[in-house]
């Protein structure tokens, strides 16, 4: 399956990355850097109305290359100024082109929060989020163990990190729920398929407490969706593809938008 094969490659880039930056001189940077105030990104979310995530990516394994030209702090900075919520970064170099630089060069000149968008499997990664400079990382269920989950989300909390626990199906939203999590993104996209279902939002919505921030991810082209799943309780979308191929981001935010307002 493709999660897991991305799962092994991460491994070995982290061992890579290991033996260029130790693990306890990236833990030392981490704890060097200053602690936001509160929790930016899960603030972020908790805003009235539907709160946007937007996606900065320049390929992925289902869609191949989607920027070929990849102007990225010059997205960030449209996307701050076209009103989203929050910035999400791919960091993960081989699958999706990604690069710790851009998130890194884009936290420079924005003033709202960053997921950093990679395959966490290990603590050093965590660290490493915080060094280059994001809000939030991602934890998904389907790479992770409960004792992972619940051990990442504590060490991210300890660096004034959110963590975005992503599930796909009723078990996974059950392990987050289990592990603690504040924030639960259900993924529209089965990593093992690519099959994409905004309705496996809708459906599983009614199985994590209102006091927890809800978020829908992948899928999500147009106002109908967005409408949908507001009024579904959603408390934010997270917004890749629909933005990066659009060639006016905050016209294309505006309509998705529209959706969310109830």
């Amino acid at each position: 399956m493709i999660l897991d094969e991305i799962a092994a490659r991460t491994r070995e880039r982290v061992a890579e990355e290991k033996r260029e930056v130790s693990a306890a001189e990236m833990r030392r940077m981490a704890e060097q850097m200053p602690v936001n105030n509160g929790f930016p990104f899960e603030t972020a979310l908790r805003a009235p109305g539907l709160s946007f995530i937007c996606e900065i990516k320049k390929a992925s394994p289902s869609r191949g290359l989607i920027a070929p030209d990849f102007p990225y702090l010059e997205i960030g900075k449209e996307y701050e100024s076209a009103g989203a919520a929050a910035i999400s970064i791919l960091t993960e170099p081989y699958y999706f082109q990604g690069n710790n630089r851009y998130l890194q060069e884009v936290a420079g000149v924005v003033n709202i929060p960053i997921l950093r968008k990679d395959f966490t499997v290990d603590s050093y990664m965590i660290d490493q989020a915080k060094v280059i400079g994001a809000s939030a990382v991602l934890l998904i269920c389907a790479i992770l163990d409960d004792g992972e989950l619940s051990e990442y989300q504590a060490q991210a909390r300890e660096l004034g990190l959110s963590a975005l626990v992503e599930a796909h199906d009723e078990r996974e939203v059950e392990r987050a729920l289990q592990a603690g999590a504040a924030i639960i993104g259900v993924n529209n996209r089965d990593l093992r398929t690519f099959t994409v279902d905004v309705n496996n939002s809708i459906r599983l919505r009614a199985r994590v407490p209102r006091e927890i921030v809800f978020v829908s991810e992948s899928g999500i082209r147009g106002a109908e969706d967005t409408r949908k799943l507001y009024e579904n309780g959603t408390d934010a979308v997270l917004i890749g593809e629909t933005l990066m191929r659009s060639s006016d981001k905050r016209a294309a935010l505006d309509m998705l938008r529209a959706g969310g307002k109830g």
